[in-house]
């Protein structure tokens, strides 16, 4: 029998609980600083590496003594304005994934599940068919407006089912107008042949081909969907234990939903007009990154975005290496590496709970 003046029994558990979330914070920052590393790496390896075979001695020339060679008008005009777009589209789509998997709390969530995608096919093509648009200037606008018109629209649909804009309406919504932009796409392009060329190269996703006048035209749409999507956050992290105990710790369920809408808009719209639709990348990324950083997007965010940056420029140099002396789409190779990755995630573990 303990006595009045005797300390209570002493257990491991205290020690133990105060040691998990310290583990836990530290394993969350060594992944940040090796996905930074990754990023490093990749930009480098796609400076470097490319159809033409460019010694690293000339490489390195052309970044910091440049002379107007063949090499360095290839390093600097080419190679390192599409490595800039890489990492914005990338850091967008692995953003944007992650949005969606959380707002939407369906682990199989990408920004296609909202009809990003379709609206921005189905403008591109409405583009070449109706008013002539051949230049990839042209497409980011007119995709950009698609990716736009469909978010709204899907938004607007699922915020009149019973009981508002809930997971299940946004993504029944987004499916419905996904399936309904693709059959009027898939009309126009059967009803002209000149449309259908045109648009077949753009939706294959590709970053080969665009200079620094797409990465000016879409990296403040990006930038503006990535300071939404970090601020939206801690309203996220509340929203994944329910709507009622959302709004019982202060948050506006319906305000953070349109934010969040807004967000994938703004990053998965301005990566499809400027790359064409690439499947897959804002799929399996979130998921890889969950595996350290577990369901808090304060941390899945911005991990999302680095690991989404770094799959896309190693798919690039992939593309450009197989295929010398031409090379293939990145989101072919994007689609062609996270297939089997997806399925092998899932084979080895249950899908980690958004």
């Amino acid at each position: 029998m303990t006595g009045a003046g005797a300390s209570p029994p002493t257990t491991d558990a205290a020690p133990e609980q105060q040691h998990r979330p310290r583990s836990l914070r530290t394993r969350r920052l060594i992944g940040l600083l090796l996905l930074t590393a990754a990023l490093v790496a990749a930009v480098l390896a796609s400076i470097a590496i490319g159809t033409k075979v460019i010694p690293l001695n000339e490489v390195i020339s052309a970044l910091v003594a440049p002379t107007g060679s063949e090499n360095d008008v290839v390093v600097r005009s080419l190679r390192i304005p599409r490595t800039e777009l890489g990492v914005l589209v990338g850091l967008a789509l692995g953003l944007s994934g992650a949005l969606v998997q959380g707002f939407t709390r369906n682990p199989l969530g990408e920004p296609g599940l909202l009809g990003v995608n379709a609206g921005a096919a189905l403008f591109v093509v409405c583009g070449i068919y109706l008013f002539g648009v051949t230049s990839l200037f042209g497409y980011v606008w007119f995709a950009f407006a698609g990716a736009l018109v469909a978010s709204v629209a899907v938004f607007l649909i699922g915020t009149r089912a019973r009981g508002g804009a809930t997971p299940v309406s946004l993504a029944l919504a987004g499916a419905a107008m996904a399936f309904l932009m693709g059959a009027l796409t898939s009309s126009i392009v059967l009803l002209d042949e000149s449309s259908l060329d045109a648009y077949r190269f753009w939706v294959v996703g590709s970053l080969a081909g665009r200079d620094a006048d797409v990465s000016g035209q879409v990296v403040w749409f990006i930038v503006a969907g990535v300071l939404l999507a970090l601020a939206s956050a801690p309203a996220l992290n509340a929203l994944s234990l329910g709507d009622d105990v959302a709004t019982s710790l202060g948050h506006s369920v319906q305000r953070t939903r349109v934010i969040g809408v807004v967000a994938i808009t703004l990053l998965a719209g301005a990566a499809t007009a400027a790359c064409g639709p690439i499947t897959f990348l804002g799929l399996v990324v979130p998921h890889v990154v969950r595996s350290f950083t577990g369901p808090d997007h304060r941390w899945l965010l911005p991990a999302s975005g680095l690991a989404g940056a770094v799959l896309l420029l190693l798919a690039d140099v992939v593309g450009r290496v197989v295929a010398r002396p031409g090379e293939l789409q990145v989101g072919i190779v994007v689609a062609l590496i996270g297939g089997p990755f997806f399925v092998a995630l899932v084979r080895r573990k249950k899908l980690a709970a958004v």
